[in-house]
């Protein structure tokens, strides 16, 4: 019998990406606090109390790594950007467009030069270590500062770069030191573990796979060719000369919102640079649906990293055939080794507020299948 290298840091045979449903009593809230029924503080402590009890509920699930479910956040990605200094929440000229859905109208823009000093996760993060139990790790997530990068590429959001910086990479430079005093903050409170979420391989590779979304997109395909640059770029420049106990990985999206997404086309257009260069430890990919495209492009990650399957989908509450989940591990085995192979969703459960369509018995029913799964599978 095959014998498997035992996970002590993230990632886990039996991982998760992040988010996750929102109970009732939080929903009420939030849209009591946005309608000025509630104080902030009232707010935070209704918030306090759903993380402590979803902590419970992933550490009876058997996670290793837990999150705080992201229950703070509006957004997967825009409240970290709102949190660093120079930027505040903008309305945008219109919702990020889904499949079938266009979203909330909402953005970033600049206000001031960039900087990372006294980042609300960080107090999150600390909220979250203070009540796990011990042996317990937390996952703190994050978007990449290539995500973030990208928000400021929106026709919309050019001018506030423009106003407060000579150039985007000007602007980048900023942003990758704003991202490193984060980090650093994190770090001193505790965290080893950080995921850096990020759709923006996901447009690149659809944009090379239907170039007529290019050009709908605002771009051209020379832009494309070096966004792919900047994107690694940014990206190592935070990965880069960390504490070598920092664990760093990326999860990389076709978009999660209300159980519809915006991107489709394999990782093949962009294996190179994304499993190529970028460094981190882990990539955390969606292949949940045949949107994803096959698993040749696992060829390109070098064997010393790590590759999460996100085959269970948290787009939907039907379960997934259990043998046919082990037989997709084993036919990505192929491309790249079982032991450097592990098992989660595509993404999680709610990366807004709006959350995909399941309920939460379903939730926790894809958990707990994964977790078979990954003890079939790797012991």
């Amino acid at each position: 019998m095959t014998e498997f290298a035992k996970r002590t840091t993230s990632p886990f045979r039996f991982d998760i990406v992040g988010s996750f449903l929102r109970p009732k009593e939080l929903k009420e809230a939030r849209a009591k606090y946005q309608a000025g029924q509630i104080t902030k503080a009232e707010l935070t402590s209704i918030e306090d109390k759903a993380i402590i009890d979803l902590i419970k509920k992933e550490e009876e699930a058997g996670l290793h790594a837990v999150t705080d479910g992201e229950f703070r956040r509006s957004w997967w990605h825009l409240d970290f950007i709102w949190g660093l200094e120079g930027i505040e929440q903008s309305t945008s000229n219109a919702g990020y467009e889904f499949h079938d859905e266009t979203t909330r109208a909402e953005t970033a823009k600049l206000v001031g030069k960039v900087s990372g000093n006294n980042h609300p996760f960080v107090e999150h993060f600390k909220f979250t270590r203070d009540h796990v139990s011990t042996g317990t790790q937390v996952k703190q997530t994050i978007p990449s500062p290539a995500q973030a990068f990208f928000e400021f590429l929106r026709p919309e959001n050019i001018a506030s770069v423009n106003k407060y910086y000579p150039s985007f990479d000007a602007f980048a430079a900023d942003l990758v030191t704003a991202y490193r005093q984060v980090i650093a903050d994190l770090y001193a409170a505790g965290c080893r573990t950080l995921q850096l979420d990020d759709c923006t391989w996901s447009a690149y590779a659809d944009f090379a796979q239907h170039p007529e979304h290019i050009k709908s997109a605002g771009f051209n395909i020379q832009q494309l060719e070096k966004l792919e640059e900047t994107s690694v770029e940014l990206n190592n420049a935070i990965i880069s000369d960390q504490p070598h106990d920092l664990t760093i990985n990326t999860h990389d999206c076709r978009g999660n919102y209300h159980s519809t997404w915006v991107a489709t086309g394999g990782y093949g257009p962009v294996a190179d640079p994304l499993f190529t260069k970028e460094n981190v430890t882990a990539f955390y990919l969606e292949y949940d649906t045949e949107r994803a495209g096959g698993f040749e492009p696992l060829e390109k990650v070098s064997n010393d990293k790590y590759v999460v399957l996100g085959l269970v989908t948290s787009k939907s509450g039907q379960l997934e055939d259990r043998e046919a989940i082990i037989n997709r591990i084993h036919e990505a085995a192929k491309f790249h080794p079982l032991d450097k192979l592990c098992l989660s969703p595509q993404c999680g459960f709610a990366s807004t507020e709006e959350e995909n369509i399941l309920t939460e018995k379903q939730q926790w029913a894809k958990i707990a299948l994964i977790k078979d799964i990954a003890k079939e599978v790797w012991g």
